[in-house]
């Protein structure tokens, strides 16, 4: 898959796992029904499409390949380590037929602890913020950084 943009990227996303959703997740126990599937951010990150994806049943970091991505025709299962001003995430690739390669960093999974999509949301900004902060102080945490309190004042 050649990825164009971030709104095509999030509509490919969205899609795709909406139909998850629907075909293989429905009636699971790790399901959060208060939560839908979105796709947030994916904007380019040196060779690489970042962004994160809030289902019903995780937060993921993802990332989609550009067409110089040394990684896109990688093994899915294989894992990668991608580097960001926060620090260093291990990814593991994934592939779905509709959307070709992807890697996957998981944030959160089951998403139990989510009231609702805006407190998902809000958590998923906060991360991606925090990920790509040019300076991030060095004693916070990478759970500092999944429950969005970089930058606030919060600790």
């Amino acid at each position: 898959m050649m990825w164009l943009d971030s709104k095509q990227i999030r509509h490919a996303l969205e899609t795709t796992f909406n139909e998850i959703l629907d075909k293989r997740m429905r009636g699971l126990p790790l399901i959060n029904a208060t939560l839908s599937v979105q796709a947030i951010g994916f904007n380019r990150y040196n060779e690489d499409w970042l962004g994160i994806l809030i289902t019903p049943w995780f937060m993921n970091l993802l990332l989609l390949p550009g067409s110089d991505s040394p990684w896109r025709e990688l093994v899915p299962g294989t894992k990668i380590v991608k580097h960001y001003p926060y620090g260093a995430f291990e990814f593991t690739l994934g592939n779905e037929a509709q959307l070709g390669a992807y890697a996957l960093c998981s944030l959160f999974s089951p998403m139990f602890q989510f009231e609702n999509q805006a407190a998902a949301l809000a958590a998923a900004q906060a991360a991606l913020q925090g990920l790509l902060a040019e300076a991030p102080p060095r004693s916070i945490s990478r759970r500092d950084l999944l429950r969005g309190t970089i930058g606030n004042g919060k600790r």
